[in-house]
């Protein structure tokens, strides 16, 4: 035998003992047929989340009712102001002006007014005498008393005059901090169409509010007095707390998607909220504590052809034998049937089927009901359901195609769609 030869030979039996170690290595560590879940008891919570904005509850925009120039300043940013406090000063000269100018107009009609009292009393001495006509008296009476208007009118735009000199001087209308400042010495302000903002103040900072926007699909759960978590990307390690205040009718649509404003009232008393700040709120909509828990996939899972079989199969063996648990078992895949083959706006909201393997390895289901989801976790309630019970959850490959799998095969979840109202 030439040496090729023994090599050909030598290789030839190394690949079969390969071959057969991994057929070996394949059947005796064969992934079983279905992928489980444990049903756990733990505390959870139901929560709608939702991006909204940080703002003072009261914040009043400080203008100017005459135009000119700004003559002073005398806050900045992050004052504390009281109410009444003088915070800037717009150039009296014109108003100023317009004052003298009102009251010389006064005393002109004041004048007008004197010589038309005596311009009448005159005339009804003589009038009284018959020396003048009742026509001429007349016209007396009307000068005396146009002269008596003028002298309101006057009057009138005397104190018109005063007031616009007095609104050159800008007050603060409430008590609270300065959070904008619009203007400085030298500029320039017209209000003759709309008041200009100089100022903005913030009321108190100690109370702050969270303006929300929460989807339609979420808005039927929200109400007032509902407590709420939130962050802030400033304090990423801290959360903070509010409640909900008021549920805006107002919606707003964007992107074809439509929102509701919620206003969440939020307590500040260390300063750390700041206006305009972005929070990431969390409404708590529901809590249970000491529930038995499921996954979600569990509730969703479809099972195969082969299950369905070997239920069948199952359920045909027991026939005859009319035990509780038969007809346990009967009733429950029952209203499965019935749930599925429910019109979609028929089916209940809250019942769902859980598939398991009871204590001699075959396959079963159980009813259940559902309550509170955090969108990964369902609660649940059932008699055939327990603490650290496995359910199933999904299939592998090998379930599905009916043959064993390859070990460099992947398990793989049941399909199906989402049924609708599952979790």
């Amino acid at each position: 035998m030439t040496k090729a030869r023994i090599v050909t030979v030598i290789i030839a039996i190394v690949l079969a003992a390969a071959a057969f170690w991994l057929y070996q290595r394949s059947a005796g560590s064969e992934a079983p047929p279905y992928r489980f879940a444990t049903v756990e008891r733990a505390d959870l919570e139901a929560a709608v989340s939702a991006t909204g904005t940080l703002s003072a509850v009261t914040t009043v925009q400080v203008g100017t009712q005459v135009s000119g120039q700004v003559a002073a300043i005398f806050v900045d940013f992050n004052d504390r102001v009281k109410q009444g406090q003088l915070i800037a000063r717009i150039d009296p000269t014109l108003q100023q002006q317009a004052v003298r100018d009102a009251q010389a107009g006064l005393e002109r009609n004041q004048a007008e007014l004197e010589q038309a009292q005596r311009e009448y009393d005159r005339n009804r001495g003589l009038f009284e005498r018959k020396v003048l006509t009742e026509v001429e008296f007349n016209n007396a009476k009307y000068a005396l008393a146009v002269a008596k208007a003028n002298v309101k009118s006057a009057q009138v735009t005397v104190d018109r005059a005063r007031q616009n000199l007095a609104y050159t001087a800008i007050h603060a209308p409430i008590d609270g901090v300065v959070v904008e400042r619009n203007v400085d010495v030298g500029q320039t302000v017209a209000a003759s169409l709309n008041t200009p903002q100089l100022f903005l103040i913030a009321n108190d900072l100690a109370r702050m509010q969270i303006l929300a926007s929460v989807d339609e699909s979420d808005i039927g759960v929200i109400r007032n007095g509902q407590p709420v978590r939130f962050a802030v990307q400033a304090y990423p390690n801290e959360t903070f707390t509010g409640a909900v205040q008021q549920v805006r009718l107002q919606s707003k649509t964007q992107e074809n998607v439509v929102n509701y404003t919620v206003v969440v009232g939020v307590q500040n008393p260390a300063g750390k909220l700041l206006p305009g700040m972005t929070a990431t709120a969390e409404f708590i909509t529901g809590s249970a504590s000491g529930v038995l828990l499921v996954p979600n996939a569990a509730l969703r899972f479809r099972p195969t052809e082969a299950m369905l079989a070997e239920v069948r199969a199952a359920r045909s063996a027991e026939a005859g034998r009319g035990t509780d648990a038969r007809r346990e078992r009967l009733a429950s895949e029952r209203a499965g049937a019935e749930r599925r083959n429910a019109p979609a706006g028929r089916r209940p909201q809250n019942a769902a089927l859980v598939w398991y393997l009871d204590e001699r390895g075959r396959l079963a289901t159980a009813r259940v009901r559902t309550a509170l989801s955090d969108g990964q976790r369902t609660q649940i309630d059932g008699e055939a359901v327990r603490e650290g019970m496995q359910v199933i959850v999904g299939v592998t490959q090998s379930a599905q195609t009916g043959g064993s799998s390859s070990p460099f095969q992947a398990p793989m979840q049941s399909g199906g769609p989402r049924p609708p109202g599952a979790f």
